[in-house]
């Protein structure tokens, strides 16, 4: 993928919070959005419906994709969900759904693109978090899968390294709906600093300009004022 063009871009969880603003982004930059979603893109970006919690419905979502473009020049894996409460408290599904979402689901989007990403030097954007790098009470799902993406990004960077661009974001608080229907406690105080989704989309665009040969391999954009970050 050239650095003036961006191609055909999927986008998990490109219908709502920082996947949203990363596909109005990629439009933006005359490049073509394709959202994996539980629902469709509210701004009419083409895309599959697909629960990324059924790793081979993932799989088959982007091969579909695929078809439909001529191929896929970059994934940007922004899907992600929590499950706030002590271990023993979160219900075991919620529990392992948050982990197949936001770990699985990217391995398997990204195993899926990896042939057509492959053949014209594309990139992966992979979107962490600042709980990926430290850990806190009442988040041991969230914690695990993002640690878990953290050594994921690191080890496709190594394993593709000369043949993809493989970038990881890691984003502190923003303003979307991520926080929604969560107990008061888990959610941001009324004076939380937290960045525009919009902000932090273009430094994924950034990223996906790369040129061929340049790494950039980690990234955190996050409020001056992140509490959890450093």
């Amino acid at each position: 993928m050239s650095a003036e063009r961006l191609g055909t871009v999927v986008v998990t969880g490109g219908a709502g919070g920082l996947g949203a603003a990363v596909a109005r982004a990629v439009a933006d930059a005359g490049g073509t959005p394709v959202v994996l979603d539980l629902r469709p893109s509210p701004e009419g970006h083409d895309g599959e419906v697909v629960d990324l919690a059924d790793a081979r419905a993932a799989e088959a979502a982007v091969e579909r994709v695929a078809e439909r473009h001529g191929g896929i020049d970059a994934v940007v894996t922004a899907a992600g969900i929590d499950a706030c409460g002590k271990l023993d408290d979160v219900d075991g599904p919620a529990w392992d759904r948050v982990i197949m979402v936001n770990l699985l689901g990217t391995a398997a989007v990204v195993r899926a693109a990896l042939p057509h990403l492959t053949r014209v030097h594309g990139r992966v954007v992979t979107v962490g978090s600042t709980l990926g790098l430290k850990a806190v009470s009442d988040a041991t799902a969230y914690c695990a899968s993002k640690f878990g993406v953290v050594g994921f990004s690191r080890a496709l960077a190594v394993e593709t390294q000369g043949k993809v661009g493989v970038t990881m974001l890691i984003p502190g608080g923003m303003a979307t709906n991520f926080f929604d229907g969560r107990d008061p406690q888990y959610k941001p105080g009324p004076d939380a600093k937290l960045n525009r989704p919009e902000d932090v989309a273009e430094a994924v665009i950034f990223a996906l300009r790369r040129p061929p040969g340049v790494a950039l391999r980690e990234m955190v954009v996050c409020p001056e004022e992140e509490p959890s970050w450093p």
